[in-house]
């Protein structure tokens, strides 16, 4: 199948239009990412016994207990509510970015080009 570029300029100039919106999109979406990365996020767990602080880039910057979830009969229920404190975490993190992002992709999905 071939392309239907018009002859002349008109082709070339569309072309380039589109590149520049390539490049707008990706000026954006780059900014956007580094704003993303700057955010912090307080996630709590187990009825607010654990809190979990991590940023955009995905890195846990502090978890805070109360004394009364420390039970050393019991780490298998502290165990749980840590793993479930940094996953809630890191999919807050996931959706708040995929949706900033996708504000400015639009219905476009390109994995890997921006």
């Amino acid at each position: 199948m071939k392309a239907n570029i018009p002859k002349g300029m008109g082709g070339a100039q569309n072309m380039q239009a589109m590149i520049r919106q390539a490049q707008k999109m990706q000026e954006d979406m780059a900014a956007k990412q580094e704003e993303l990365n700057a955010r912090e996020y307080d996630i709590s767990a187990g009825g607010g016994v654990v809190n979990v602080k991590i940023n955009g880039k995905r890195e846990i910057l502090a978890i805070d207990m109360k004394p009364e979830i420390v039970d050393p009969d019991d780490i298998e229920t502290l165990s749980d509510i840590l793993v479930a404190a940094v996953n809630e975490a890191i999919k807050r993190v996931d959706d708040t970015n995929n949706t900033e992002l996708n504000k400015i992709t639009g219905p476009m999905n390109l994995p890997g080009l921006f």
